[in-house]
């Protein structure tokens, strides 16, 4: 089996920051010079966030606020979007990024997420537009201390490379369930989309996590599109729903929160959508889902 240099890299800083050599980039079986296959044989292997439950306790937990921005890995050697697709940032940009594993986001600030989107992907990096993005990091994967000392480890490493747009994302305690509501009404009233909770005693593991939460007013997730189901009535000769496909297999039609314009022209069988849900159901099915927006190719 064929492992990247990167891949490689990060291994060996982990061993740096003092812990074992996890499996922070993925594996191919074969190496390949075209773009997509060299992205797929580095897509980091990050921490994922579950929705909040209301049976954790808070207390038990670092609270930040939840970043409307775009997921960005750095490996040590390249900004990875979370495919493995490396970000084309200008060359001080990332010269200037520590040579430690970074895990966080390119964020442009509150309400701004279509604008830094277009940014970040453009294949020729703006000077001037990149000198806007602030890139605001949560974790040190593979680092081996629990992530309240990760956090510590991860302020006197940005504190270093004394870099005024590369800052560690705030993180602050809170007592209970009614604090922890007041801080989301809080961050919500002032723009932000919600708040992102991580148990202050969990050792860092990829993929998706207990240990780590996410609480909006209402919960999102990502589906695949699977098909375009016809709409009927008024919708008679538009898409009046999507079929799309989770994660685990079910499927479930999407056919509200959709412009006249988006169901003249759906998201393309194939891609990813983003939707707002109250609740699931019993078999895990989201209740009262409505459209939000496609996932940028990455």
């Amino acid at each position: 089996m064929h492992f990247s240099r990167s891949a490689t890299s990060v291994a060996c800083l982990a061993l740096l920051l003092g812990g074992a050599c996890p499996p922070v980039l993925a594996a191919a079986a074969s190496p390949s010079g075209t773009p997509d296959a060299l992205a797929a044989a580095n897509i980091p292997a990050l921490m994922l966030a579950s929705d909040w439950s209301a049976k954790a306790d808070p207390a038990a937990h670092l609270v930040s606020e939840k970043l409307d921005g775009v997921r960005a890995f750095w490996d040590g050697q390249a900004l990875r979007f979370r495919s493995g697709r490396v970000i084309a940032a200008p060359g001080w940009f990332t010269a200037a990024l520590p040579a430690v594993a970074l895990d966080g986001e390119l964020w442009l600030g509150r309400g701004r997420f279509d604008e830094l989107s277009g940014l970040v992907r453009r294949v020729t990096p703006v000077e001037d537009d990149w000198r806007q993005v602030r890139y605001m990091v949560f974790d040190l994967p593979g680092a081996p201390e629990p992530f309240a000392e990760r956090v510590q480890r991860l302020q006197a490493v940005l504190a270093q490379a004394a870099q005024p747009w590369l800052q560690a994302v705030p993180q602050q305690r809170v007592s209970d369930a009614q604090a922890l509501q007041a801080l989301l009404t809080t961050t919500v009233q002032g723009g932000g989309e919600g708040l992102v909770l991580h148990r202050a005693d969990a050792l860092w593991s990829p993929g998706r996590s207990s240990a780590l939460r996410k609480l909006k007013p209402q919960p999102d997730d990502e589906a695949r599109v699977v098909g375009h189901l016809p709409g009927k009535g008024r919708l008679r000769g538009q898409m009046g729903a999507l079929l799309l496909e989770l994660p685990s297999g079910q499927r479930f039609a999407l056919g509200s929160g959709f412009s006249d314009a988006q169901r003249a022209d759906p998201p393309p069988i194939g891609s990813l959508v983003s939707y707002r849900y109250r609740e699931r159901t019993p078999k895990g099915l989201p209740r009262f889902a409505s459209f939000l927006r496609v996932r940028n190719p990455e």
